[in-house]
């Protein structure tokens, strides 16, 4: 079944999930409805049906969404019942930041190896982890099961360090690298590109006179 879902659909759950622990957090709220949904994320509350709706039934018209439940499912949907560890590759200032971010953490993502081809980085400590040689990423990776991992390195070091997560057996690579990857199919990659959002943005902004 989840090869038949879009990937759109997918993207959209986890602020779905967000949205409704934020919910589970107002004092005597026990259910929600597509419609605050919607008014909430400025998704239509059609669509929001309609991406439940791939998965099963979880509310009753009149009713709306039990908060806790819909919550649990979601989780069991997006496979967060339980913690991912990940690598990141990159330990410079994006690196530094990444790796002493607890948000990851929070949300069931916890990085357990941080390496760095500089030899300068190499054996430096970012929080309570160490920072490896680079050299290590294949044998470390396959070691420790890792199959997430964060791609923190310039753009002409992007793709060969691509190349070698996934030989390393990692299926799921978040880069903030400013380059568009290459991976074989059962891949994923997401970007983060500050930059390319900005430009984004810009389209609906006019210069300021003056």
């Amino acid at each position: 079944m989840e090869h038949e879902i879009p990937d759109i659909v997918i993207g959209r759950l986890p602020v779905y999930l967000r949205e409704l622990s934020r919910l589970e957090r107002e004092p005597d709220r026990l259910t929600t409805s597509s419609h605050e949904l919607a008014e909430r994320l400025g998704i239509s509350s059609a669509q929001i049906r309609k991406d439940l709706s791939h998965f099963g039934e979880f509310g009753k018209q009149g009713t709306g969404y039990h908060i806790h439940y819909l919550i649990d499912r979601l989780t069991e949907i997006l496979r967060l019942t339980h913690e991912w560890p990940v690598a990141l590759i990159g330990a410079g200032f994006l690196g530094h930041a990444l790796a002493s971010y607890r948000g990851f953490q929070r949300r069931g993502f916890v990085i357990t190896a941080v390496f760095d081809s500089d030899p300068a980085k190499v054996g430096a400590t970012i929080g309570e982890l160490t920072v490896r040689d680079a050299a290590e990423l294949e044998t470390a990776l396959r070691a420790d099961g890792i199959q997430i991992a964060i791609l923190a390195v310039p753009a002409d070091a992007a793709q060969a360090t691509a190349d070698r997560l996934v030989a390393a057996g990692v299926r799921a690579i978040l880069s903030y690298a400013p380059a568009s990857l290459t991976v074989p199919p059962g891949v994923h990659v997401s970007y983060s590109d500050p930059v390319v959002q900005l430009q984004q943005m810009t389209y609906y902004l006019r210069p300021q006179d003056g």
